[in-house]
């Protein structure tokens, strides 16, 4: 079910899709943005988009993270240890028009990923309300509440949604457990 809804499209048919991977929606004042590696975030995108009739906005890297996750989890550590905030692939292109901006997010290494400091740094957010959702892998919001008021010092940053939901790290540990009892016999 996760699997077909992170692959579902979010866009609906009041709305135009533009060049930056930005959904509007005639007279929206709420913009969705988010950051999904494995699909989940982007589910939870989608059911806030449709319910409230929000335009919407995926945050991509200008160069796409590995497909291997723990090459990903490699270059996360790198860049979060050495403050880096890698480019990205567009920008809101009109985030003075929205008042609320719903931010979703894995949580990589206890904290927002690199791409999350820097779609807030590239976005004025002073003023708007600005409400988190966040899925992590067993480790809770970590350090992600202290890095969004860091990085968007100006905005009313409100209580988020928080879900574990770490399928992508419990299948490599299964399938791993299930390789090592084969190699031992088992």
């Amino acid at each position: 079910m996760m699997a077909a809804l992170a692959a579902a499209p979010l866009g609906c048919a009041a709305a135009a899709p533009d060049s930056g991977g930005e959904t509007r929606q005639a007279g929206s004042s709420t913009l969705v943005a988010y950051f999904s590696r494995s699909g989940n975030t982007r589910v939870v995108a989608g059911l806030i988009h449709r319910a409230l009739g929000t335009d919407l906005f995926e945050i991509r890297p200008a160069t796409p993270y590995p497909e291997d996750y723990l090459a990903t989890v490699e270059q996360a550590r790198q860049e979060r240890d050495s403050g880096y905030e890698p480019a990205l692939a567009g920008k809101v292109a009109d985030m003075a028009g929205y008042d609320t901006v719903f931010l979703g997010f894995p949580i990589w290494g206890e904290t927002a990923p690199p791409v999350i400091r820097a779609f807030l740094s590239a976005h004025d957010l002073a003023g708007k309300v600005l409400i988190p959702f966040v899925t992590h892998g067993g480790y809770g919001l970590g350090s992600s509440q202290s890095v969004l008021a860091r990085h968007a010092p100006k905005a009313r940053l409100r209580q988020g949604f928080v879900m574990e939901a770490d399928q992508e790290r419990r299948t490599m540990n299964q399938v791993n457990d299930w390789l090592n009892g084969i190699r031992t016999g088992k």
